[in-house]
C-alpha cells in the first residue's frame, strides 16, 4: 500500500464522493527527535492509523497520508515515487488543504557560523539541504492546521535541555504561542515522549472530522494541548491514588503503593496515561509500577530532575497524608468490620425481614 496515495472508499462503499479533493496530511520528522512518535502510533487502537487511512471511520473526509514511517515505496529523492515532492507541492500551492504534522524539536539555525542543525530534503536550484525550520517558515502559513506531535516538537524536550547546543525549540516557541492557521486554528500541541498513540490518533481524527465540518472548534487548553484529553492530572486517574489518600507510600519498587516517596510528579503532571493505559487500555508508567517523570509537561525534563529524588512539595504532602492517613485507616477499618458481615435479620430460623413500617 502506497501510503501516499491511498484515500477512503468511495460515495458506493459509504465513504465521501471520488470527486471530493482529499485532505493531505504532511508529516516531517526532521526535526531533532528519535522517531518514538511515530513508532508509537503504530499501536493506536482507539481509532487505529489504519482505520484513519483507509477512511474506514463515517464521515471522514477523503484523506492521503504522506507519512515516511508507512510509506515503504518512496525514497527521498527516488523510489517509485518522490517523497520530498508533496512538500514542494505543498509550497507551490498545489496541495490543498493539507494538515502539517512535525515530529521533533526545532533547532535554531542561527546561532552558528555554517553548516545546519537538521533538514530535510534538498533544494533543486541550488542543492543544499533546506533546513526544518525553512520547511515550517515555507508551509505554515499555507496549512489548514498545524499539528506538533510529541514533547520535543511541542515544548522543546529533551533537546531543549539547558546547556544544549542547538538553541532547540517546540514549534509554538518558532512559531509563537498566538500563531493560527489561516483557517484560523492555533497550533494543536499532543505531548508525550514519546505520545500516548491513541491520544494524538483521536486528536487527528477530531481534526479531521472538524475540517469535514462535522464538530466544533477544538478545545485547547492554554499550553495547546486537548483539554479532554488533558485536562486532569496523573493522581487523579492513578489507580494508585487511594493509597496516597491513606498515606501509604512505596519505600521501594514492585509494592502497589502510591510512588510519590520514590519520585513520581503524578499529581501535578497533566496527563492521562494511567486512566487510559497505553495499548489496548493496558500499561501505563504508574499502573505498571513506574514513576510519572512529567514527560508530557513543558517543563521537561529540567524541571523534574533528578528523576529518581521525590518532588519537593512531596515531603509535606506526604508527610500531611501519612498523618491524617493512618487515622483513616483506623476508622475505615472500624467500618468495614461492620459491612462485612450479614444483617442480623438473615440468621438461620429467624422470620424478622429488617423490614420497618414508614410510619
Amino acid at each position: 500500500m502506497d501510503a501516499t496515495t491511498t484515500t477512503a472508499p468511495s460515495a458506493t462503499s459509504g465513504g465521501p464522493p471520488d470527486d471530493e479533493k482529499p485532505v493531505h496530511i504532511l508529516w516531517i520528522n526532521a526535526g531533532l527527535s528519535c522517531d518514538g512518535d511515530s513508532v508509537s502510533l503504530t499501536a493506536a487502537m482507539q481509532p487505529s492509523i489504519e482505520e484513519i487511512v483507509t477512511g474506514a471511520l463515517p464521515g471522514l473526509p477523503k484523506i492521503a497520508v504522506h507519512w515516511p514511517l508507512i510509506d515503504f515505496e518512496c525514497g527521498p529523492v527516488q523510489g517509485a515515487d518522490n517523497f520530498v515532492e508533496w512538500f514542494f507541492k505543498a509550497d507551490r500551492g498545489e496541495l490543498e488543504p493539507f494538515v502539517l504534522v512535525v515530529e521533533g524539536s526545532i533547532p535554531n539555525e542561527a546561532i552558528k557560523p555554517e553548516g545546519y542543525w537538521c533538514g530535510f530534503g534538498d533544494d533543486p536550484q541550488t542543492g543544499q539541504p533546506i533546513t526544518t525550520s525553512e520547511w515550517l517558515d515555507r508551509l505554515a502559513p499555507k496549512a489548514t492546521a498545524v499539528v506538533a506531535i510529541g514533547t520535543c516538537a511541542t515544548y522543546g524536550g529533551i533537546h531543549a535541555m539547558a546547556g544544549n547546543p542547538t538553541g532547540a525549540m517546540g514549534v509554538p516557541d518558532y512559531l509563537g504561542w498566538d500563531w493560527k492557521s489561516k483557517a484560523g486554528l492555533p497550533i494543536v500541541c499532543v505531548p508525550g515522549c514519546p505520545i500516548q498513540p491513541d491520544n494524538f490518533s483521536e486528536t487527528l481524527t477530531y481534526l479531521l472530522y472538524q475540517l469535514a465540518g462535522s464538530a466544533p472548534m477544538i478545545p485547547l487548553d492554554d499550553k495547546l494541548r486537548p483539554t479532554w484529553l488533558f485536562g486532569a492530572t496523573v493522581h487523579e486517574g492513578c489507580d494508585r491514588g487511594g493509597y496516597y489518600e491513606q498515606g501509604q507510600f512505596a519505600t521501594e519498587y514492585g509494592t502497589p503503593e502510591c510512588l510519590v516517596r520514590l519520585g513520581c510528579w503524578g499529581p501535578v503532571v497533566k496527563c492521562n496515561v494511567p486512566k487510559r493505559g497505553w495499548i489496548n487500555g493496558v500499561g501505563g508508567c504508574p499502573n505498571v509500577g513506574g514513576i510519572c517523570i512529567a514527560c508530557t509537561m513543558p517543563g521537561f525534563p529540567d524541571k523534574f530532575m533528578p528523576f529518581m529524588d521525590p518532588p519537593p512539595g512531596s515531603h509535606v504532602s506526604a508527610g500531611a497524608s501519612s498523618a491524617y492517613g493512618t487515622l483513616i485507616r483506623r476508622l475505615r477499618t472500624i467500618t468495614a468490620k461492620t459491612v462485612d458481615k450479614e444483617p442480623k435479620w438473615r440468621r438461620p430460623g429467624s422470620i424478622r425481614t429488617g423490614y420497618r413500617p414508614p410510619w
